[in-house]
């Protein structure tokens, strides 16, 4: 398993979508370059958003994985009959997000609703593991959601950052909330693509690559997943 940060540029929810565009090109040139791929996973909500259709154009030999805000579930799973979605800004003003949102609605029962919610600022307080930030931002983007939209019961998390941050979300609202999260669902389409792999998977070899420092991925993979320092090494955009 190859996995890549960009985190000489991340995050990536208040980047203009144009110059994200062209930089995910350019990673992914490079990372094809670098390494053999069978297939990508896309584990961006904004990346998706922006670039998956022009990414898929660039590389048909390549199969390409996104991950979208789990709008459609959601609606499945609601009793109020209200969704909030929290994403950055770049996914939610994505024409990709927003004919996702309209076909959800067009199929829903009469009555279900939408609301959404940039939070701003959150992915990079998670970035920089600064927990006093993360617990603030988490309560004051519930607070302003759920004071527009007090029946919502069902809240999808539409960046991969905020499931990290899964008991700061339950300690900020007082009301139970049914949190969202495609990554399960997104793991799955990735190995249905993938097929039987040889060997034991429980095993297989992670090789890690970043584009920013390297002892930052190294400290998140062991915070996050619980696993030992990674040797990392850095990808080289030749820019």
């Amino acid at each position: 398993y190859h996995y890549l940060a960009d985190n000489a540029w991340a995050p990536y929810g208040a980047r203009e979508a144009a110059s994200l565009r062209e930089r995910l090109a350019a990673l992914v040139r490079a990372w094809r370059a670098d390494s053999a791929l069978d297939l990508l996973v896309l584990a961006c909500n904004s990346a998706t958003a922006v670039a998956i259709d022009a990414l898929r154009r660039e590389h048909p030999d390549l199969p390409i994985v996104g991950i979208e805000p789990a709008v459609r579930p959601a609606l499945g799973l609601t009793r109020s009959g209200h969704v909030g979605v929290l994403a950055t800004r770049a996914t939610l003003q994505s024409a990709r997000y927003h004919a996702l949102r309209d076909a959800c609605l067009a199929s829903a029962g009469p009555g279900l609703q939408i609301h959404d919610h940039a939070a701003d600022g959150l992915a990079d307080a998670i970035e920089r593991n600064d927990e006093t930030a993360m617990n603030a931002l988490c309560r004051s983007h519930l607070q302003d959601l759920l004071g527009r939209a007090p029946s919502i019961d069902t809240l999808v998390l539409g960046c991969t950052h905020y499931p990290l941050v899964d008991a700061a979300w339950r300690a900020a609202w007082a009301e139970p909330l049914r949190l969202v999260d495609p990554a399960e669902a997104v793991a799955r389409r990735a190995a249905s693509l993938l097929g039987p792999l040889p060997g034991n998977d429980a095993q297989a070899a992670l090789r890690w690559r970043c584009t920013g420092g390297t002892e930052v991925l190294s400290q998140a993979a062991q915070r996050w997943l619980g696993l030992e320092r990674a040797a990392v090494q850095r990808l080289t955009l030749g820019d």
